[in-house]
């Protein structure tokens, strides 16, 4: 459906006996791996994206996901990938301890004679590294960003601090991401410093939001302003926060609507928060939102509140559709946005500086207009979809083609095995 209407280069994709993607004759194939639930997060547009956009070179590229069996959001994730003819495969995982997840994931790298193992989380990470001695293929990763903290997240940095130092190429999404994996013992000239991307004929704005079709559905007054979020619901998005700001916003009577797209465990909390601040009719949880373009339309303003994150592609997809940003000053957002040129940055947690961010921006179409412009003009100039592949197209080239590193002793030494896998 969408590539009727947006510019994404075309990807062919044929279906095998066994129902799975067939792989083109003569190409070196590329196998992103990663562990979702529900819908997934930004990190999958830009692996879903990703296929398509190498569709002319030499590589073909293909996804395996590893999901729990029952989760109905896989479905969502699959429609999108076929939207774009982007091959993904299903790997149904019941947990850490589901040894078939491994034996499924061997099965796929020998039935495409994967070349390049790509991970994009701690799992994918680890199980690529186990794979390796019973597949030769070269590991490659991305670090999309520690953000969710449970009482797991020491198990994840542990096994991260172990598995990176082995990867034949680590790509970082921000400059704080690259500093931290080079800390953790990943050779400088196997890291690099890859910034996400949008693909900014997809995400461009073709009306005003008072025209936005999304708003007519929420009988959203044309003269109202809109604010938008993104993102999953959960702690680290700052969601609470930025509830609170919207709710001082209308007591002091600006005439806003704050929407958050997404679903999350901390659903229940927020939905308790809006009630609390009676502010019900004014502040809606949109729940999943498959059409993200149509939302854009609808928003007069973006907000990022997040206390976590990589670089936000959420971010970068709002400046695309020329909605401007207001953002706190997490991760490599700062890096990319200059506070009052392209966007507003504001103090990580601090609720009142996010209120005052908002009100001025409420209070002054001009410098929304002005952010706006800037905005998209530096999507178009430096976060370009085709100048990302292009760089990532490099590094699969060097992984292929160049010798390997030689070891270093101040690393931790892994199990026999896999040392002698990442020696081959």
């Amino acid at each position: 459906m969408w590539r009727q209407t947006l510019d994404i280069p075309s990807n062919h994709l044929v279906l095998g006996d066994d129902g799975l993607p067939t792989a083109p004759q003569g190409r070196d194939v590329v196998l992103h791996t990663r562990v979702v639930t529900e819908q997934g997060g930004g990190p999958d547009k830009t692996i879903l994206l990703s296929s398509p956009f190498l569709a002319d070179t030499n590589y073909w590229l293909a996804a395996a996901y590893m999901h729990p069996p029952e989760d109905k959001g896989f479905d969502v994730l699959q429609k999108r990938a076929a939207s774009w003819n982007s091959p993904l495969i299903s790997v149904p995982d019941r947990g850490p301890f589901d040894r078939k997840v491994l034996a499924r994931m061997l099965q796929l790298c020998k039935k495409y004679q994967v070349k390049i193992w790509h991970g994009h989380d701690y799992k994918s990470n680890l199980v690529g590294l186990l794979l390796r001695p019973f597949y030769k293929m070269k590991l490659v990763t991305t670090v999309h960003g520690w953000v969710k903290h449970t009482f797991k997240t020491p198990l994840y940095y542990a096994v991260d601090r172990w598995t990176l130092p082995w990867y034949h190429h680590v790509i970082c999404v921000s400059e704080d991401l690259h500093e931290r994996a080079l800390k953790l013992s990943v050779p400088e000239d196997r890291c690099s410093l890859v910034h996400n991307a949008i693909d900014e004929n997809m995400f461009k704005r073709q009306h005003a939001p008072a025209e936005a079709e999304l708003r007519k559905q929420m009988n959203t007054p044309a003269n109202r302003l809109v604010i938008g979020a993104v993102g999953r619901l959960s702690a680290e998005k700052g969601f609470n926060l930025l509830i609170q700001a919207a709710a001082k916003l209308i007591g002091e009577g600006h005439d806003i609507e704050l929407w958050i797209a997404g679903d999350g465990d901390a659903k229940p909390e927020l939905e308790k928060l809006i009630a609390q601040l009676k502010v019900g009719d004014r502040v809606k949880l949109l729940g999943f939102v498959s059409d993200t373009v149509g939302l854009y339309h609808a928003m007069d303003l973006f907000c990022l509140s997040s206390l976590r994150e990589g670089l936000p592609n959420v971010v970068l997809e709002a400046m695309s559709m020329g909605v401007p940003v207001v953002s706190t000053k997490v991760a490599g957002v700062p890096k990319m946005i200059t506070d009052g040129e392209n966007g507003l940055l504001v103090d990580i947690g601090d609720a009142d500086l996010l209120t005052d961010a908002l009100r001025k921006s409420v209070r002054d179409p001009g410098m929304r207009n002005h952010l706006a412009t800037q905005g998209r003009s530096l999507i178009e100039k430096e976060y370009s979809f085709t100048r990302r592949m292009e760089k990532v197209k490099a590094i699969y080239d060097r992984v292929l083609g160049i010798e390997e590193p030689a070891t270093h002793q101040s690393r931790e030494t892994p199990g026999p095995k896999v040392l002698e896998a990442v020696k081959a």
